[in-house]
C-alpha cells in the first residue's frame, strides 16, 4: 500500500522522474494573470512544494530534489525591485555523510517568532529502521529540522529529531510528510506517513524542547495499518481553539479509502482519537491527501484526490451536528469538463468566505488548475477555474497549497514545467483594481 501511496502523493514528481459574503458575477468572471517568478533548474532546487511568506513579502519553500547534492533544498525568493524575483538557496540537504542532515523535504515550512524556519524531510537522518523506504539516499527514516539565520545571508541547519533512532521497527514513526505546527508553548506537532506502534500505519507526534537543549518526541497516536482508525496520514494536523487536533488519513477507515479524524487530550495524559468521517461511502470522495482548515464557526473543509460523481476528486465541508457527530457535504465534484481533476492540496479562504485551491491534473490542458469556489444564494457553491496550467512555460502539475499576499495576489508552486522542466513558483494577479476587492483584506 505504501507504494500505492507514493504513486498518488508524488504523482507529478514520479512523472518527471521517469455582495457581502456572496460575490458578484463580475468577480467570478474576472481574469487572473499568471506570472512565473522562478523556474528551477536542478542546481537551485527541483520539484518545489508549499510556500510561506515573511512580513517583508519574501517567499520561502522547499524542493524535494536538486540543490548542491541533489537531495532537496530550502530556498528564499526576494523581490528585486525591478519587477522580478531573486532566488537564494538557504540550505542544500545531504551535505553530510549518509544524509544525516536530512534528505527529500516533501512539505512546507513554518516560522517561529524569532524568524527561524522549521520543516521535515521524508528520509535521511541518523535513524535506520527495518522498514524505512528512503526517498533517495537509501538511509534514514526522516527528520525534523530547524534553519537559523546566522548573518551575511547564511543559515545553519540543526536536526531536531531523527526518526527511528533505535533501528528495528519505527515505533516513533517514519517518513514525516506534512507541515508542522506550533502550540502556544512552543511545542511542535506533525505526522509521519508510516511507522508507529500499530504497525506501519503512521503517527501523529509532538516534539517538546527538553532541559538539555534538544527535543523529546512523543507519539500521540499510532494508526493501525489496515485499520478502521485510518492509516497513512499524508498531511499535517491543525488545532481548534480548545487544543484538539484534526487531520486526514489517505487510507483506512470503515471503507478503507481515507478518514478525517480528531485527537483530543485525555485526562491524566494521552490523547484519544475519533474518526469523524470515513470516506468513499458513495460520492463523498476517496483518498484525502490534503489537510483540513476551519471556517469562523467551526466547520471543516478539505479535498479528496479521487471519488465523487466523476471519480476525479471532491471539495467537501464537514459540519458538527452534536454528540461528536459530523455531516459531510460535497461542495464540488471535479472532473466535469475542464474544471480540474485530482485535488491534493489544502484549501484556503479569502476574507469574504470564498475558497481557493489547486488540482494536480485537469483543466484546459490536462496538467492542473488554480480554482476558486464561491458560495451561492441557494446554499451551493460555484467553481471557477482561475488558471489552467500547460499553456507555454507556466509550469505543470501544481503541488502544495496556495497563499495570499496582503493585496490579494495568489502564490504557489508547480512540481514540474517551467523553463527547465524542474518546477516553478508562480503568482496569480486579479485583473481588476484590487483596492476595491474585499478579498484583498485577508483573514
Amino acid at each position: 500500500m505504501r507504494n500505492e501511496r507514493l504513486s498518488i502523493g508524488l504523482r507529478a514528481a514520479l512523472v518527471i522522474f521517469a455582495v457581502t459574503l456572496l460575490v458578484t458575477s463580475t468577480w467570478a468572471a474576472t481574469n487572473w494573470n499568471e506570472k512565473v517568478l522562478h523556474s528551477f533548474g536542478g542546481g537551485d532546487g527541483a520539484h518545489p512544494r508549499s510556500l510561506i511568506s515573511d512580513a517583508a513579502g519574501n517567499l520561502y519553500g522547499t524542493t524535494a530534489a536538486g540543490g548542491a547534492y541533489g537531495y532537496g533544498t530550502v530556498f528564499e525568493l526576494t523581490p528585486n525591485g525591478s519587477g522580478g524575483w531573486t532566488e537564494t538557496v538557504l540550505y542544500s540537504f545531504c551535505s553530510q555523510t549518509d544524509c544525516t542532515d536530512g534528505d527529500g523535504p516533501n512539505a512546507g515550512l513554518i516560522f517561529d517568532a524569532a524568524g527561524n524556519l522549521y520543516g521535515t524531510t521524508w528520509a535521511g537522518g541518523t535513524g535506520s529502521g527495518q522498514f524505512c523506504t528512503a526517498f533517495g539516499s537509501d538511509v534514514g527514516c526522516g527528520t525534523v529540522f530547524e534553519l537559523t539565520p546566522i548573518g551575511g545571508g547564511n543559515w545553519a541547519e540543526t536536526v531536531l529529531y531523527s526518526f527511528c533512532p533505535q533501528g528495528g521497527r519505527c515505533t516513533d514513526g517514519e517518513e514525516p510528510n506534512g507541515s508542522l505546527i506550533f502550540d502556544a508553548a512552543g511545542n511542535l506537532y506533525g505526522t509521519t506517513y508510516a511507522g508507529g506502534t500499530g504497525g506501519e500505519g503512521g503517527t501523529v507526534f509532538e516534539l517538546t524542547p527538553n532541559q538539555y537543549g534538544g527535543w523529546t518526541e512523543q507519539v500521540l497516536h499510532s494508526f493501525t495499518d489496515n485499520g478502521a482508525d485510518g492509516y497513512y496520514p499524508a498531511a499535517g494536523v491543525i488545532f481548534d481553539a480548545a487544543g484538539n487536533l484534526y487531520g486526514t488519513t489517505s487510507y483506512g477507515g470503515y471503507y478503507y479509502n481515507g478518514t478525517a479524524f480528531e485527537l483530543t487530550p485525555a485526562r491524566g495524559g494521552g490523547w484519544t482519537e475519533q474518526v469523524l468521517h470515513s470516506f468513499c461511502n458513495g460520492t463523498d470522495g476517496c483518498y484525502p491527501e490534503a489537510g483540513l482548515i476551519f471556517d469562523r464557526i467551526g466547520n471543516l473543509y478539505g479535498t479528496t484526490s479521487y471519488g465523487g460523481t466523476s471519480g476525479k476528486g471532491t471539495a467537501f465541508e464537514m459540519t458538527p451536528t452534536g454528540g461528536g457527530n459530523w455531516t459531510v457535504q460535497v461542495l464540488h465534484d471535479f472532473g466535469n469538463g475542464t474544471d480540474g481533476a485530482l485535488p491534493s492540496a489544502a484549501l484556503i479562504f479569502d476574507a469574504v468566505g470564498n475558497l481557493y485551491g489547486m488540482t494536480g491534473e485537469g483543466g484546459a490542458y490536462g496538467v492542473g488548475t488554480v480554482f476558486e469556489m464561491t458560495p451561492t444564494a441557494g446554499g451551493g457553491w460555484t467553481e471557477t477555474v482561475l488558471h489552467s496550467f500547460g499553456n507555454g512555460g507556466d509550469g505543470t502539475y501544481p503541488s502544495g497549497g496556495l497563499i495570499f499576499d496582503g493585496v490579494g495576489n495568489l502564490y504557489g508552486t508547480t512540481v514540474v514545467g517551467g523553463a527547465y522542466s524542474q518546477g516553478t513558483v508562480f503568482e496569480l494577479t486579479p485583473l481588476y483594481p484590487c483596492a476595491k476587492c474585499s478579498h484583498a483584506v485577508l483573514r
